[in-house]
């Protein structure tokens, strides 16, 4: 819950002096993107800028205090403040604040700015007292948003120093905007309407000249002046000769004996005791001085000049200018250092009246109250949770004492919960034991519905620790336990349980429970549990080998986020590399490394070891392509990345896939054997993530030559595979049987295999897992097209495979270029008819793209000729070569090509 104050323009106080100058300074305000005024205190920033705000219809303001240094406040507040300003324009952005959706203030401004594109109109947003903020990540992000806002849109600051902005930049560019406490000072003319307005008598235009010069022009100094000349009855000149040459740190004792020992007992009791407060209004006054009519004493204190202010349209909120609201509540510890933590306790009971728990446990904190905080946590702490108010909840629960949680499990689990939502997992379980142990000891009985959600909280941190059986028995625990009303929890539970059985290889029966998790979490809009359903049913179908269904998935993931503004979570990463692991399977090489290089984008505020698995999948495509020095230096990233972090398995075995591609593709034993050496055997094969690493064991083995080990290894993957509806895996080891067997002369093992592989392919539809073994795979191809018996739709996928071969891999064989042929021209066992009867440049190019698999209409399309064109081409190299069809001129040139080195004999 918001407040009000803080996101209000303050009004225009009664005997004002409008800074006409200063105002007519701001009317091109427009042409900037940064309007910045400094000063110390007391120079009359805030009541300029609301001068000039009066007549803005289009602005947002945001009042700063110490508090808002946590980034998720500050975010909350500022898109808080933007919807003010575009009157409700921005409602993704401010639904990504308030429910802490963002990797960072600069990834959510960035979705602000997607939404302020359509916004063609002027556009302000004033930040005031922007001095409190100490927090470098909050300085950062603002740097970001002054480099990218829209033209349109001008941020104006208030500060009592120069912010940390780099706006070096603007200044050159001529974009900013300044006022400082020069242009702030008030000139003779303004000092004696200034005077004209608060005095009874009027002075002496020469005796306000010299006043004003004598306080350097310092507003709040002549204000001091005017009320001491107004309450004492002395001479202007005499309070004038006091305030002369004084400065900020000597105001205190000026306001000790010009105000405070100036007016009478009562006024001085209110004034310290509303101190405490950072804000105000009647209901909060009359709990900390009970006051009757507080109102009235609020707008009393106003027309006498004792430096409150209206924070809002209404007239309702108030609070201290910032230099004697400091002042007061110094005092106030000195003068009533023992009635102080009384009166913080009444401010937290009257702003929890109100409603606003957050200011509650700001004063319960400064009251010291244990107790009191500990009741207004049990009430209002989730309620904080669900609006991100973490590092105020975290500080709370640190101030109370352990006792005080055992003996409140509730507060607990919170605090757990505190630590799992921002992944500090460790801390989780030694949490939940501690307290345990604690609450053993002393008979500390806690409820089954609490207990059930304490199960839910050990589900998750025991998935994420990949342990599976641990997991699958608490979420149990928990689903019997839990009523529906306790549905996050619910959600929680049903979506772990989900995992378990996706782990389990146990697919229908995950995907179904995924569903569920789904329906679960939209139903109560829990928008990253919903996210996270669709993920893992985008996984299952992928393991089932129903990838056109997982792309239907995915597509409904890509418009939750869009919809509820998600981009800048790590599960948006997720999503884009399945979309990419997808995207590769079919060998759309292009957009698979698109969507993973946008994986790294949204990964950009976080930890570069979760880079690792967009890292390793640029390589596969590099590796798709033929391209390894690309490859290469992707892995070396990613090797860099595993010798630096732990990681759960499955990143693991994404990792090794390419690093085992590669070495097999460059033909480096060495790397092999030492990562096999090195590597853990997973103790089964019962779901697509064991499956993943055995069949990066099993690819080594054949690479290094331990053929039967790694037969023995394919043919337990198969077994389960098949007993598991495991197709993309069943699809991927028959690919590596068909290696096998082919590296060990079994050819027509060989054959069946890759024949099965083509067929199931026809569900998956892999290309690139087919590509990515190379010649061997092609030339394979190429004698099953010969033979002419596949089926139909083997038959295309095996063309469609050869021409990406042929496309991505042609620096690892013979396409019958100049050089080859020139080579193969002067080799002195080459046929006796090939030198007689030469053929043409463009002759050759046709026999490499026939014996690469090419039909004539793709060769055709390949060379940018006319089909008729490529007959006359192929009747004549037939006459040249003596042959009579197409399977003889492909046994032809792979005759030449064995004699040139390259490729296998028939």
């Amino acid at each position: 819950m918001l407040i009000p104050s803080k996101l209000s323009r303050p009004l225009r106080l009664q005997n004002t002096i409008v800074r006409e100058r200063l105002i007519a300074r701001l009317a091109n305000i427009t042409h900037y993107r940064l309007a910045l005024v400094t000063s110390p205190a007391g120079y009359g920033k805030t009541t300029l800028i609301a001068q000039w705000a009066a007549d803005q219809s289009e602005l947002g303001w945001y009042s700063l205090d110490e508090s808002d240094n946590y980034p998720e406040r500050f975010a909350t507040y500022f898109m808080a403040a933007m919807q003010q300003a575009t009157g409700g324009h921005c409602t993704r952005s401010e639904a990504l604040a308030q429910k802490r959706q963002y990797a960072s203030l600069s990834a959510l401004f960035s979705q602000l700015f997607v939404e302020l594109s359509d916004w063609h109109r002027p556009l302000f947003l004033v930040i005031d007292d922007y001095h409190l903020i100490t927090n470098d990540a909050i300085h950062q992000a603002m740097r970001f948003f002054i480099r990218h806002q829209p033209e349109n849109l001008t941020l104006v600051i208030l500060s009592r120093n120069l912010p940390s902005l780099g706006i070096a930049n603007l200044r050159v560019r001529e974009q900013l905007l300044e006022i400082n406490s020069q242009s702030l000072a008030f000139t003779h003319q303004e000092a004696k309407s200034f005077f004209d307005c608060r005095l009874q008598r009027p002075i002496d235009a020469d005796d306000s000249q010299r006043l004003c010069d004598e306080v350097a022009g310092w507003a709040t100094a002549l204000q001091l002046i005017a009320l001491s000349a107004r309450q004492s009855n002395t001479p202007t000149h005499q309070s004038a000769q006091r305030l002369a040459g004084i400065n900020a740190s000597h105001l205190s004792d000026y306001l000790v004996d010009e105000v405070l020992d100036s007016v009478d007992e009562t006024t001085r009791n209110f004034l310290l005791r509303s101190s405490v407060l950072r804000s105000m209004n009647d209901a909060l006054i009359t709990r900390i001085t009970g006051e009757e009519n507080a109102q009235l004493r609020l707008e009393e204190t106003e027309r006498q000049g004792l430096f409150l202010q209206r924070m809002d349209d209404s007239g309702e909120w108030f609070n201290f200018h910032p230099l004697f609201a400091s002042f007061l509540r110094q005092r106030c510890q000195w003068e009533m250092g023992g009635e102080q933590k009384k009166l913080h306790r009444s401010a937290a009971e009257g702003w929890m009246a109100l409603g606003f728990a957050g200011e509650a446990i700001h004063h319960a904190l400064a009251a010291n109250d244990t107790l009191l905080l500990r009741d207004i946590l049990l009430h209002h702490a989730w309620s904080l949770f669900n609006h991100s108010e973490l590092a105020l909840l975290e500080e709370g629960l640190k101030a109370l004492p352990w006792q005080l949680l055992v003996e409140n499990p509730r507060l607990i689990l919170l605090q757990a919960w505190l630590s799992q939502s921002q992944h500090r997992y460790g801390e989780v379980n030694m949490l939940l034991a501690r307290a345990e142990q604690e609450m053993a000891m002393q008979q500390i009985a806690i409820d089954a519905i609490l207990s059930a959600e304490f199960d839910a909280l050990r589900a998750q941190v025991a998935i994420n620790a990949g342990k599976p059986e641990e997991a699958e028995r608490l979420a149990n625990q928990a689903l019997a336990t839990l009523p529906l009303a306790n549905y996050y929890s619910r959600i929680v539970a049903t979506s772990v349980k989900g995992e378990v059985l996706h782990c389990q290889g146990q697919l229908e029966a995950a995907l179904s429970m995924m569903q569920q998790t789904d329906r679960m979490a939209r139903h109560y809009d829990i928008c990253h549990y919903a996210l996270w359903a669709l993920l893992q049913q985008s996984e299952i179908l992928l393991a089932q080998g129903f990838l056109q269904t997982a792309w239907e998935t995915q597509e409904k993931a890509f418009t939750l986020i869009n919809e509820e503004g998600l981009e800048q979570l790590p599960m948006h990463e997720f999503l884009l590399r399945i979309r990419a692991q997808l995207l590769w399977s079919w060998s759309h090489l292009d957009d698979a490394e698109a969507a993973a290089r946008k994986g790294l984008r949204v990964l950009t505020n976080f930890q570069p070891q979760q880079q690792l698995q967009c890292l390793a999948m640029l390589a596969k495509c590099a590796l798709a392509r033929g391209d390894m020095d690309n490859a290469r230096r992707h892995l070396v990233r990613c090797e860099n990345l595993l010798g630096n972090g732990q990681y759960h398995s499955d990143w693991v075995t994404n990792a090794d896939k390419s690093r085992v591609l590669y070495w097999q593709m460059t033909q480096d034993k060495t790397a092999a054997a030492n990562w096999l050496r090195l590597t853990p055997k997973p103790d089964h094969a019962d779901n697509h993530f064991l499956q993943g690493q055995w069949r990066n064991i099993a690819r080594a083995q054949i690479l290094l030559g331990h053929f039967a080990e790694a037969e023995v290894v394919l043919d337990e993957l198969n077994e389960n595979a098949r007993r598991l509806n495991l197709v993309s895996d069943l699809n991927r080891n028959l690919l590596l049987l068909n290696l096998l067997y082919w590296q060990t002369d079994r050819k027509s093992a060989a054959q069946l295999a890759l024949i099965e592989a083509l067929a199931l392919a026809n569900r998956t539809g892999f290309v690139s897992h087919f590509v990515i073994e190379g010649e061997a795979m092609a030339q394979q191809l190429r004698q099953l097209l010969q033979l002419n018996t596949l089926p139909e739709l083997e038959q295309r996928r095996a063309q469609r495979i050869l021409r990406d071969i042929n496309q991505h891999h042609r620096h690892k064989f013979a396409h019958f270029d100049e050089s080859f042929v020139t080579r193969l021209l002067t080799h002195p066992q080459v046929p006796e008819l090939i030198r007689t009867s030469p053929l043409t440049q463009r002759e050759w190019q046709v026999l490499g793209l026939i014996y690469s698999g090419y039909s004539n209409d793709q060769i055709a399309g390949e060379l940018d000729v006319a089909p008729t064109t490529i007959k006359t081409h192929i009747r004549n190299l037939y006459q040249k070569l003596g042959v009579v069809h197409r399977q003889e001129a492909v046994q032809q040139a792979q005759q030449l090509l064995w004699l040139m080195g390259m490729g296998v004999a028939s």
